[in-house]
């Protein structure tokens, strides 16, 4: 019979989309100049005449309990929601040098000293580059097995030997499978090596931590092959010269999304932060004009975070609008109610929005943080200093209710605030809160009025 060989593809490494032919621009992800030719195994004829795991009734599933084994690190375990699962594949994605061998190689150690062998895979240092990093750390090592290879199929069988309870490859784009006529970290390698490491993981029931590298956008390389293999993707984020990591969880098979931990970069390694709130609040100044403290959540755990505006005469014909930290089209619809609802002539004016600490916030909840804040600076007025400010804002110019109120206000008293400016709209709080002053506003205008202090003259705005 004669036999297929195999065919040649040309595969997109941003997003995995296969063509016949070679494109300047990929359909999909619209990267430009991303295809690479690859070639394709044939496809195989032999099946299996039962299939491994029959069907079976819902009903008559037998559920074993999987218990989990937490890390011990708090804020990692918040992450993954509770701890680690057996036979789990976690995806760690981060800009170069941001701290991900560093918090794996801490967290690997630590699970060494009370769960047994662990085995860091290194495919990009050797095993003396690892072994400096670690004396840096203060890691002894014990239980701890370092490997530099590259090959999967020599790493698997090495850790098979071994038994470990946690593996650690550092990263998915540097290992290969012989087998993949590609060369490593091409789309169709990390695709293939991702999914021997899943089938191993869930046939060992070992946690399997990968690191995954990312593109100039920020996206891991692959996204759309490795986030739909892995059971949970976690990013760790932070500013180049902020001392602040964050640890964001944007998937979970285990746990809830959207939780993030909090860390700082600190001569021994990353250390928890037990008090996120009073880090981000901790270089605020009393009476900043354009300052304005808000309580966020992200995921289940509230935050206060400080954001700061700054409006000033454009030198240009168009005024520019720049976000960091929030996202830039609310930035604009806060902008045009301002302008439009509360009469703030902000045309001719260049606005920057900053959330200090290198937090990013995404909940529409901070709209009446920015505004105020936006509206402080263009008035030249400070906000009270003791206030804190949440609520969503209508194109109206009305305020809209957020939800759990009762943590955002108890988080705000715990720091020591005494007033929190809420939309009227759900402002009933049960028990009402005894440190802290609950002030409802309906509109915009209205919070402005209440929050700017009125000590200073305020220049006309009309």
């Amino acid at each position: 019979m004669h036999k297929r060989s195999a065919r040649t593809i040309f595969v997109c490494q941003q997003c995995g989309k296969e063509s016949l032919q070679w494109l300047g621009r990929c359909p999909d992800c619209q990267a430009w100049n991303s295809f690479a030719e690859t070639r394709a195994a044939p496809p195989t004829s032999s099946r299996p005449q039962s299939p491994a795991n029959p069907p079976q009734e819902l009903s008559q599933v037998a559920f074993e309990a999987t218990d989990r084994f937490p890390l011990p690190l708090s804020e990692f375990n918040r992450v993954l929601g509770g701890g680690l699962v057996p036979g789990s594949l976690t995806l760690i994605g981060g800009d170069p040098g941001i701290g991900k061998s560093t918090l794996l190689l801490q967290v690997s150690a630590l699970v060494a000293e009370t769960q047994g062998k662990v085995v860091y895979v290194s495919g990009e240092e050797t095993q003396h580059q690892v072994k400096l990093r670690a004396e840096r750390l203060g890691i002894k090592g014990q239980q701890l097995y370092l490997l530099a290879e590259t090959d999967l199929e020599v790493i698997l069988n090495q850790i098979e030997q071994l038994s470990p309870s946690l593996v650690v490859i550092d990263s998915i784009q540097a290992v290969y499978l012989a087998g993949v006529d590609t060369i490593p970290g091409s789309i169709t390698q990390v695709r293939e090596c991702t999914m021997r490491l899943m089938h191993w993981s869930k046939s060992s029931a070992v946690p399997v931590f990968i690191v995954g590298h990312v593109t100039k956008d920020g996206a891991i390389a692959g996204p759309r092959t490795l986030e739909h293999i892995v059971d949970a993707v976690l990013y760790l984020e932070g500013e180049p010269f902020s001392a602040h990591r964050l640890l964001r969880c944007v998937k979970n098979r285990f746990g809830s999304t959207n939780e993030i931990g909090v860390f700082e970069m600190k001569g021994q390694g990353l250390v928890e932060v037990a008090n996120p709130s009073q880090a981000f609040l901790s270089q605020r100044w009393g009476e900043a004009i354009g300052s304005v403290v808000v309580p966020v959540l992200e995921g289940s755990r509230p935050l206060l975070v400080e954001i700061q505006a700054l409006t000033n005469p454009t030198s240009f014909g168009l005024p520019r609008r720049t976000a960091n930290g929030v996202d830039f089209g609310r930035l604009l619809l806060i902008t045009a109610v301002l302008s439009r609802r509360i009469g703030l002539k902000l045309g001719n004016q260049d606005i920057i929005v900053n959330v200090t600490g290198g937090l990013k916030i995404g909940e529409p909840a901070a709209d009446l943080g920015i505004a105020l804040a936006i509206a402080s600076s263009f008035r030249d007025t400070a906000v009270d200093p003791e206030l804190v400010a949440v609520g969503e804002v209508g194109l109206s110019g009305e305020l809209r209710g957020v939800s759990q109120l009762e943590r955002r206000i108890s988080e705000a008293a715990r720091l020591g605030f005494k007033r929190c400016l809420t939309p009227k709209i759900g402002a009933r709080v049960n028990p009402p809160p005894k440190d802290i002053q609950l002030i409802p506003a309906s509109t915009l205008r209205e919070a402005i009025r209440i929050a700017l202090l009125p000590d200073k003259p305020k220049p006309d705005d009309q």
